[in-house]
């Protein structure tokens, strides 16, 4: 019983350390899972290229799953391996663990032949991220932007999905050779700034997403100590700009020419840069 799904990456509208509410959209940077069961005893997980990482959330994304929908399919235990593989920097701000749990999920489904409703496979996912500790608001906005594609305004407390809109731009990411784990964030300091996430979040459920990005980045370069300069390179040309999750990555989106021409001076300092578009597909299986 073998399956396999991808799930894209996604940039930050609304950081939801601060009130619980986020703002996310997909990006074209994938994750691949691939889910073998048998009749072994115990999930055994493998990210590609990365010997030494935590596959605890991708371990748990299939026990959970198996224990959701293994009815269905005659399986009552969990069994087998899961490996991932990634366009998608870890621990970058990208949700790269994000988009790994949705992937896994729904390739533990395809393993099962189940087809899941894909928010509550990614509600699946996001109790196995708070269950290991990979994340701290339990990260259903970078989720469900993952899982359904497009921008996603939601409410983190409940796993409320608040709005979802189908969005086509054109997306510039940098992301410095530092990394930055999100359950390692300051939250009291982050909390800091809960009057201003009110504001991006009305910005970003009446559809005004280049601003809410740029006043989210902004704030959170302060309350987590990044710097602004990327972003005060970018503006006022770009849509909006923001540092993606708790960092270090940064997103812009606007005008393609207007991106590749911020790409020659975000390349001037050390890290990688990607001139990439929105994905309004989200996860898929296959």
């Amino acid at each position: 019983m073998n399956g396999r799904a991808h799930a894209p990456a996604a940039g930050t509208i609304l950081n939801a350390l601060a009130n619980e509410r986020g703002a996310a959209f997909a990006i074209d940077l994938e994750t691949t899972a691939t889910v073998d069961l048998d009749d072994s005893t115990g999930v055994r997980g493998e990210i590609d290229g990365a010997p030494e990482a935590d596959t605890a959330l991708i371990e748990r994304c299939v026990e959970l799953a198996v224990a959701e929908y293994g009815d269905e399919a005659g399986v009552a235990e969990a069994g087998g391996t899961v490996k991932t593989e990634s366009e998608v920097p870890l621990a970058a701000g990208l949700k790269s663990s994000s988009a790994a749990a949705n992937a896994t999920v729904l390739a533990t489904c395809e393993a099962l032949g189940v087809e899941a409703d894909p928010l509550e496979a990614c509600r699946l996912g996001v109790r196995a991220a708070r269950e290991v500790g990979v994340t701290v608001t339990g990260a259903f906005d970078d989720a469900s932007a993952s899982m359904l594609g497009g921008v996603v305004v939601t409410d983190n407390s409940g796993d409320e999905l608040l709005a979802n809109e189908a969005v086509e731009w054109d997306v510039l990411v940098w992301t410095p050779p530092e990394r930055a784990f999100s359950a390692d964030a300051d939250v009291e300091r982050c909390r800091k700034v809960a009057p201003i996430a009110d504001v991006v979040c009305e910005l970003a459920l009446q559809g005004r997403y280049g601003p809410a990005m740029s006043v989210n980045g902004f704030a959170f370069c302060g309350a987590l100590g990044f710097p602004t300069e990327p972003m005060l390179e970018a503006l006022p040309d770009v849509d909006g700009v923001s540092l993606s999750g708790t960092g270090p990555s940064y997103v812009a989106v606007g005008e393609r020419q207007t991106l590749a021409d911020l790409r020659d001076e975000w390349e001037t300092r050390d890290g990688t840069t990607w001139l990439t578009t929105t994905r309004t597909e989200g996860a898929r299986t296959g």
